[in-house]
């Protein structure tokens, strides 16, 4: 009998899909929390998987543990616990937010490109103006992404559906990624949609090839101020940059300079330098650039439990399947 422990807000028909498995136990913590906290050791002491965000303050209860599912793509919340001590395997939810922030990344580049904000602005004053920046296309255009993981190929196949071309960038080139998870008909696990793929070493030949750039790279000590007044000098002035990842990767001054500068023609910007951003920041003033609060992707999208609970349903099966050597 496999022994799981929930500490995640429920999703019906996957709970009664898991509670369906042969040989499992499941049990709930009530009420389930995001934040650490103990839980009773009688709960928590022969559980072999546990789905959570953030494990249990009394981990050291937990004896029989295996395997931990966490709930969200990023997985700093377990390094202060002793899994690799203990040989217990962990997973993360990536892949629940590739197709919301890819359409993030889409909504984006057309509201650049059409000055969606100018309009707007001249609807609230009541001006009529029919200018020709409105009325751009971005058909025929390159867009590059940096950093190719679930959010860059989900992007890359709705850009290649607007017959925008792809170029992309990666430390070693671009190779099938099969065994993540992924909404069925999105993504491109093959690695086939880039029109051209840049390697290390490339930079500035990447960069200069760009109508649009879209950071799609995780933040570690390597990308941090990964973009500062170098990149964007390599960029051509039209460019606009696109950040849904974090804020971070690109170096504060810098990008306050190159918009202000017009190193670039704009940005969007959905990862930041402080949370909240603070009212009086400069970004919120720039007519060229879209600020948003950090929700291109978060776990209050209507599809977060649904994919969570899939990913970690699917995780149980391969345990089950293979006494515990294939959950991802």
């Amino acid at each position: 009998m496999t022994k799981i422990l929930i500490d995640v807000r429920t999703f019906a028909p996957a709970l009664e899909r898991l509670k369906s498995l042969p040989d499992v136990q499941v049990s709930l913590a009530d009420p389930p929390s995001d934040d650490a906290r103990p839980l009773p050791a009688s709960l928590v002491r022969d559980v072999e998987l546990l789905f959570c965000t953030v494990p249990p303050t009394n981990f050291s209860d937990m004896n029989a543990l295996k395997f931990v599912q966490i709930c969200s793509s990023g997985y700093s919340q377990l390094f202060d616990y002793p899994l690799v001590d203990r040989s217990i395997r962990a997973s993360n939810a990536a892949g629940v937010f590739d197709v919301a922030i890819a359409e993030w990344n889409i909504s984006m580049i057309v509201n650049l490109t059409r000055d969606m904000r100018g309009m707007i602005r001249n609807q609230e004053a009541g001006i009529w103006d029919r200018n020709a920046r409105f009325q751009r296309e971005v058909r025929g255009l390159v867009v590059g992404i940096w950093g190719y993981g679930g959010i860059g190929r989900q992007t890359a196949r709705l850009c290649k559906s607007l017959g925008l071309k792809v170029h992309v960038f990666t430390r070693s080139g671009v190779k099938p990624r099969l065994n993540n998870y992924l909404v069925p008909g999105t993504g491109d696990p093959e690695g086939s949609l880039p029109d051209k793929t840049f390697v290390a070493g490339q930079e500035s030949e990447f960069l200069g090839s760009l109508d649009y750039l879209i950071l799609a790279m995780p933040l570690t000590n390597a990308t941090r101020g990964l973009i500062g007044e170098k990149e964007f000098q390599a960029l051509p002035r039209h460019v606009m940059v696109l950040n849904p990842a974090r804020g971070p990767l690109i170096q504060e001054a810098a990008l306050l300079r190159a918009i202000r500068e017009q190193w670039i023609a704009g940005a969007a910007l959905d990862a930041h330098y402080a949370y909240p951003m603070p009212a009086d920041h400069p970004l919120w003033r720039f007519p060229n650039v879209i600020m948003t609060p950090h929700i291109s992707g978060s776990d209050s999208m209507p599809y977060f439990p649904e994919r969570t609970w899939d990913i970690f349903v699917q995780n149980v099966e391969r345990w089950i399947a293979t006494e515990g050597g294939q959950a991802r």
